[in-house]
């Protein structure tokens, strides 16, 4: 009787420690096989450069970048209908609590915004969504380490003049024209 007390405790404890809220993660995983998404991984040696020549803070902003995760959402005549379902999710999913807006651009169909997981010192997460009604939207997801507002506009004048591993991101090209 012990036994089955104890396992039903365990498992109750286990259902109450998940999350039900969606996050962004979550929706990663549940599209990133779907047929109207793209996703990918990108590693930092999409960003080639000569380091000798960067300004510290410009290799300390190249330090803190881990990864960016992408996902995008083609649009075409037959998933209207889908892309404003998903639109909405991330939508709500980027109006929680975690996410905090640096900047937003357009409205309606037309629009991006730049949120970030953390606190401005220490910054987890950069999030960039951005939907365009002739292709679809995408959201990219930078992680890093101690990242902040300086590390991104630093590692913006780096992708400027850095050689980009173009090969890395041939899978989004049939949404970007």
């Amino acid at each position: 009787m012990k036994l089955i007390y104890l396992i039903a405790m365990s498992a109750s404890l286990m259902l109450l420690g998940c999350n039900s809220e969606p996050s962004l993660q979550k929706y990663f995983v549940e599209n990133s096989e779907k047929k109207d998404f793209v996703a990918l991984d990108v590693s930092p040696s999409i960003i080639n450069v000569d380091k000798a020549k960067l300004t510290p803070e410009q290799k300390t902003a190249l330090a803190s970048f881990d990864k960016m995760n992408i996902l995008a959402f083609k649009l075409d005549g037959k998933n209207q209908a889908l892309y404003q379902a998903e639109s909405q999710k991330l939508t709500k999913i980027l109006k929680g609590e975690d996410y905090q807006q640096l900047m937003k651009i357009g409205e309606g169909n037309d629009a991006a915004s730049i949120s970030f997981v953390g606190d401005e010192d220490d910054i987890d997460e950069f999030v960039l969504f951005a939907k365009r009604k002739e292709n679809g939207f995408a959201v990219v997801r930078i992680l890093g380490d101690d990242m902040n507002p300086n590390n991104i506009m630093n590692m913006l004048s780096i992708l400027k003049s850095a050689n980009i591993d173009m090969e890395q991101l041939k899978p989004l090209e049939g949404l970007i024209k």
